[in-house]
């Protein structure tokens, strides 16, 4: 919103004066052509990135911050390529941006509205059947349809499915439309009930834009966004105009003592941030354009009403909690509105924050993964650490009440979990348990915080299911039976019933695995040991002998079928990179060793029964083989629960 319009001028004065107190020339390592900046801004912003690049072994980054209607701060740290050692240079060295490119498809879904092309209020269906699109969204909730809008703020109900959904190079994407018509995941619930972060319904906005305009995605995007506006180093193309390509980085995951290349940037969906690339002072411009209403350096690309509604909010999953707007989401900090949007791809970590009220943007890039996939942590430390600069004095914390706890405790899982497919069994170790403490505190364990290093927090009680997080800015809010929190407004956490406890599931999985992997080692020890003990001995029935062999083959298809799972999910890194890609047997061995043992299970059941009719062996063998038989049982309908099937 435009800096004339919004500002006071009692706010106007007092930035003037601090900007005046601050501002020194500008130094050597400066991006060439930026303005004088804030040494200590600079100061501040070196101290911290240049500590993220060590610790969390990060190869470089590029961050820019723009205030008062200019850029205050464009710089580069580290390097954009390992092997030729190019240094990051904040005006030249491109980044994927990920995620981020999402704030352009708001924009070019809104020029779209604008122009009376798109009805924010409308059925997609509207415009998929009336250009002729080949598909349409299915009807799963009759009388409740997805409308455009619904998209711009993840609320359309569309499950999370990505694996396979980006490719490592360029030439092997998919047509964007022909994608979504193949991939098209199942609604999951009604639109408009709950915001969780969608990305087959960005892109689907994206192809709307398409069907609309009669333009690639990519090429109205550059025509009518970034041209406009200046951003010359920016692309959404693929692959890339050859000036771009030449001078991006290159995207880094650690291992072991060294850095590998990352792959998996490109894809169909571009809309949701597949093959975009930036460099930050690119992403300066478009901060000062949505910090001015929409235009810069008198070019307008989008209306100062519809720039407003895009960063007004639009849906909140808690009303006491920040929301989204069009794709820009809510963030407090020290009572003070931010606007952000986080972008995370193989290898690359963005994060874009605005700070309205004080006219204030910081964009940060990354070309790494980190340690335990910690870039995208530390954007989110340097914006915290940018926005604090800026604001000043936190607010006093809200006084805690006394009331009622119990009814929120129990496990918890986010929205975001698919019902589709395998990445469904990151709900294992991934829900967030809620426990009670004494004075009407409680006890989040689990992924809540973005800094993966606090696993555990406390809270405590300042309204009817609202909390405050002990020594902390973070407050979550439980309403029907769903957990929200302030600091992500498009994912919310469902309490589940006992029997789906991550906890129990776990003990189930653990104590059949054990009674299968000492079956399959202890039987063969067990067969030769009574073959040499009695030689004359009558032979076993074929058909304990078979049985015998089905349950072994059983035990050693699962035993097989977890070596497996966990060598795809021993890397977060690379999990991450193979989820996108779908490019790793491992996807599919496990699936189809599981369903291999489904089988045999069956087969195993049958002759549990027969083992008790016909009297095979003794009392303590029966009791085993049917053992054998409950835990393969326990083991499948877990693995079924989670996609481990197919």
């Amino acid at each position: 919103m435009s800096t004339r319009r919004s500002v006071t001028a009692a706010v106007s004065l007092l930035l003037a004066v601090l900007m005046t107190a601050l501002v020194t020339a500008a130094s050597a390592t400066a991006a060439p052509g930026s303005p004088q900046r804030p040494r200590s801004l600079e100061a501040l912003v070196d101290g911290i990135v240049q500590r993220q690049l060590d610790e969390y072994r990060i190869p470089g980054a590029a961050v820019v911050v723009v205030s008062g209607g200019r850029q205050v701060l464009a710089k580069g740290y580290g390097v954009a390529d390992i092997d030729r050692g190019t240094r990051v240079d904040a005006g030249r060295t491109g980044f994927f941006m990920g995620s981020d490119a999402k704030v352009f498809t708001a924009m070019a879904v809104l020029q779209q509205a604008e122009r009376g092309k798109l009805d924010l209020k409308a059925d997609v269906n509207r415009y998929l059947t009336r250009h002729k699109a080949g598909f349409t969204i299915k009807d799963s909730y009759p009388g409740r349809p997805v409308t455009v809008r619904d998209l711009l703020t993840h609320t359309a109900g569309f499950d999370n499915s990505i694996i396979g959904r980006a490719t490592a190079r360029p030439e092997d994407a998919e047509r964007l439309g022909d994608s979504l018509a193949e991939h098209q995941p199942p609604r999951v619930r009604p639109p408009g009930e709950v915001s969780s972060y969608d990305n087959y319904g960005v892109a689907l906005a994206g192809y709307l834009v398409e069907l609309a305009s009669g333009e690639p995605f990519a090429a109205y995007v550059d025509r009518h966004i970034l041209r406009p506006l200046g951003m010359t180093r920016t692309s959404f193309a693929q692959p890339h105009p050859a000036a771009i390509a030449t001078a991006r980085a290159d995207g880094y995951r650690p291992d072991g003592k060294r850095q590998v290349h990352a792959q998996g940037q490109y894809g169909a969906w571009t809309p949701t941030g597949a093959a975009a690339v930036t460099t930050a002072t690119d992403m300066g411009r478009l901060m000062l354009a949505q910090l001015a209403g929409g235009a810069l350096d008198g070019h307008r690309v989008l209306g100062e009403t519809l720039t407003r509604a895009m960063q007004h909010r639009q849906f909140a999953n808690d009303p006491r909690l920040p929301g989204i707007g069009y794709i820009l989401e809510e963030r407090d900090r020290d009572g003070h509105r931010m606007l952000v949007k986080d972008g995370d791809i193989p290898g690359f970590h963005d994060n874009l924050a605005l700070l309205p009220d004080r006219d204030t943007g910081v964009y940060v890039a990354y070309n790494g993964d980190g340690e335990d996939g910690r870039a995208s942590w530390a954007g989110q430390e340097l914006v915290n650490l940018v926005a604090d600069h800026t604001l000043g004095t936190p607010r006093r914390a809200a006084a805690a009440r006394m009331g009622e706890t119990d009814t929120f405790t129990g496990f918890y899982r986010s929205t975001r979990t698919s019902h589709s497919d395998l990445t469904r069994a990151a709900a294992l170790t991934s829900s967030v348990r809620v426990t009670a403490g004494p004075d009407s505190t409680l006890t989040t364990t689990g992924p809540l915080s973005r800094d993966p290093d606090v696993t555990e927090q406390h809270w405590v009680r300042i309204g009817d299911g609202l909390f405050q997080e002990k020594g902390g800015q973070e407050r979550l809010a439980f309403k029907d039976g769903r957990l929200f929190l302030a600091s992500d407004p498009t994912v919310g956490y469902e309490r589940v019933p006992w029997y789906e406890s991550p906890v129990l599931h776990q003990q189930l999985l653990i104590g059949s695995l054990g009674v299968l992997l000492l079956s399959v080692a202890a039987w063969p020890i067990a067969a030769l040991i009574g073959r040499r003990r009695s030689t004359d001995a009558a032979p076993a029935p074929a058909g304990a002998r078979l049985a015998r062999l089905l349950a072994w083959t059983t035990g050693a298809l699962l035993a097989v079928a977890t070596v497996c799972f966990a060598l795809l999910v021993a890397d977060p890194n690379a999990l991450n990179q193979t989820v996108f890609l779908g490019d790793s047997p491992m996807l599919t061995l496990v699936p189809v060793l599981a369903k291999a043992a489904l089988a045999t299970t069956a087969a195993v059941l049958v002759c549990a029964v027969i083992a008790w009719w016909r009297r095979w062996w003794g009392w303590a063998a029966r009791i085993h083989y049917s053992a054998v038989a409950l835990a393969a049982v326990l083991f499948l309908t877990v693995a079924g629960n989670y996609h481990l099937l197919g």
